[in-house]
């Protein structure tokens, strides 16, 4: 098989948690900002595409060359075998951008790439009409950093977040990636309870179940690739029972999501047995600040409302403060709180262990870590 340049991207802050789990499958991989690169064949894109739970896309790295001019920019693409990876009626736009570079008007940059594309297939397939653009998506990006041209073929589609579980959200909802991310950055073991006590729509504890239950988080959904006239179906079918056959059933969870409010508590169970993981989770409807428990080495990850997230700083600086009371009494606890509040440890009434920058969509956030100090059982 065929092996491929390849390269996930993911949102900011998240590189090492998808480097991890690509070397966690035995992937050689290289980092730069946004972007984790590894090689594979079509199997291994699938694998990644099926597997990564904190990437957004994995796309293939087509072609690098260096173009100062729309000439070059034209020849150097039109050079590329497209008929290799493009059927005739291939659906094929072509996204782009440009930084630091002589070539900088995206739209422009766009259209060469296009055209320089059909010209390749026109001559390939033997047409002198328009390519009849009808058949399957293969969705391209023309990326220009410093007059260095790179053009990618997304294998993924609608982005990985889309695990096919949320059938409903909230008001401010957290991507499945970034509460992945979150249960990652906790380093929750399967043997301790784990608690999100503002679950809104549970994603945080299904992302935490999944990850306890060892669910492919793209069981329930498919990806560009898999409709492409050169990829085997057979190898995504091959796959996916293979995954199946490595749920692990037996692994007692204590996972509990609590929310103020029981319209979201409904929600976050339905999401849960979208997600497969329906019994492994116990919501309830109760206030952060009623919560309490005897339990010990926890690991407590939140995503509470945020003033910014919500428009009241106040409410939500008060929730802060009733956090503060109850955590900072629970010391073989590890919290995380993620809020975008820069005066959360003030309010909270500690300082965190370790503070991390995150964005959750354009919103730069913080992480605020409070490690425990475990007991040994």
């Amino acid at each position: 098989m065929k092996n491929f340049k390849l390269m996930a991207t993911m949102g900011a802050g998240m590189e090492a948690l998808v480097a991890r789990e690509l070397k966690e499958m035995g992937y050689a991989t290289q980092t730069e900002n946004g972007r984790v690169f590894f090689d594979g064949d079509v199997e291994d894109i699938y694998r990644a595409n099926l597997w990564l739970r904190v990437a957004d896309r994995i796309k293939i790295v087509v072609q690098e060359f260096d173009a100062k001019t729309f000439d070059q920019l034209f020849e150097q693409t039109k050079a590329f075998p497209w008929e290799d990876l493009l059927p005739y009626d291939a659906v094929f736009p072509v996204n782009g951008r440009s930084k630091n570079s002589i070539l900088h008007s995206v739209p422009t940059v766009q259209a060469i790439t296009k055209k320089a594309i059909v010209k390749r297939l026109s001559e390939a397939y033997h047409t002198h009409s328009y390519l009849p653009e009808t058949g399957q998506r293969y969705v391209l990006e023309t990326a220009i950093d410093k007059n260095h041209v790179m053009i990618t073929l997304d294998t993924t589609g609608d982005s990985l977040f889309k695990r096919g579980y949320r059938t409903e959200k909230g008001g401010a909802p957290l991507k499945e990636t970034m509460a992945a991310a979150l249960v990652k950055l906790a380093h929750w073991f399967t043997d301790n309870p784990f608690v999100d006590p503002t679950t809104g729509s549970g994603t945080i504890a299904i992302e935490a179940a999944l990850i306890g239950r060892n669910i492919a988080p793209g069981l329930n959904r498919e990806f560009d690739i898999t409709d492409w006239d050169w990829f085997d179906k057979n190898i995504g079918q091959t796959l996916k029972a293979q995954a199946r056959s490595m749920i692990n059933f037996d692994e007692p969870l204590d996972i509990t999501g609590y929310d103020i409010d029981e319209n979201m508590i409904e929600i976050a169970k339905n999401n849960a047995e979208a997600a497969g993981v329906g019994d492994d989770i116990t919501f309830k409807q109760l206030a952060a600040a009623d919560w309490s428990t005897d339990k010990i080495n926890g690991v407590l990850v939140a995503n509470p409302p945020y003033g910014e997230r919500l428009g009241d700083e106040d409410a939500a600086r008060q929730l802060y403060s009733q956090m503060g009371d109850i955590y900072n009494k629970m010391p073989t606890w590890s919290k995380y709180i993620l809020t975008s509040d820069e005066e959360f440890e003030t309010a909270f009434g500690a300082k965190a262990t370790k503070k991390r920058k995150l964005y959750n969509g354009a919103l730069k956030v913080d992480l605020y870590q409070y490690w425990g100090k475990k007991i040994r059982h």
